[in-house]
């Protein structure tokens, strides 16, 4: 698969992730489940992802080995914000299902780039 067909299945998945958060009762208005929104986020979040699996890949000793620690722990700390947003509320619009799908497309841009980067720039064990 190629980054742009990686890009197109990540922003029909979170699509149909922010579709379903609006379906199950998260506000409409709710900014990081607008079209143009997830879109920037899902694009930028693929293209720094990408950055730095590069840089990792061609600095690291053993970037396998960096990459098996790296990606869960950013995975993990994608969920600080929408920690923060849940507590705070500091976007209009926030609820417990709008901040769930936001978490989750945080999670699909993760599921669909970790493939889609060992294809395009596979990482091999030193």
């Amino acid at each position: 698969m190629t980054l742009v067909a990686g890009a197109a299945v990540a922003l029909a998945a979170n699509a149909i992730i922010a579709t379903s958060a609006v379906a199950a009762g998260a506000d409409a208005r709710f900014g990081p489940l607008t079209v143009p929104a997830y879109v920037t986020f899902t694009l930028a979040g693929l293209a720094a992802a990408y950055a730095g699996w590069r840089i990792v890949r061609a600095r690291a000793a053993h970037p396998d080995r960096v990459l098996r620690v790296l990606v869960p722990l950013l995975a993990v700390l994608s969920f600080v914000p929408d920690g923060i947003l849940l507590a705070t509320g500091f976007i209009p619009g926030s609820s417990p299902i709008a901040v769930a799908g936001l978490a989750l497309m945080h999670l699909v841009v993760v599921a669909v780039a970790v493939p889609v980067f060992r294809a395009v720039a596979p990482v091999e064990e030193r």
